[in-house]
């Protein structure tokens, strides 16, 4: 039930992850990794499990992977 729909981001965040979550504080540690790996083309979230989960559920670490994917995604490679 994810997607871009606000109605469908509220509900799975009112739900909580299916999977195992990490915290703020461990997303802000590996996110950086994270999106490294999807700018890759890898498999970030086998990776790095519970991340997906956390960034679905979290404002906050969701906004700041965006504009951290954003950056990435812009840089002359």
């Amino acid at each position: 039930m994810t997607g871009s729909d606000p109605q469908n981001r509220a509900i799975a965040r009112a739900l909580g992850p299916v999977g195992p979550e990490v915290s703020c504080e461990t997303c802000f540690e590996l996110l950086d990794r994270y999106v490294e790996l999807e700018a890759q083309g890898a498999d970030a979230d086998a990776a790095l499990p519970g991340l997906r989960a956390h960034l679905e559920g979290c404002p906050a670490c969701h906004e700041e992977h965006e504009s951290l994917l954003a950056l990435v995604s812009s840089e002359p490679r």
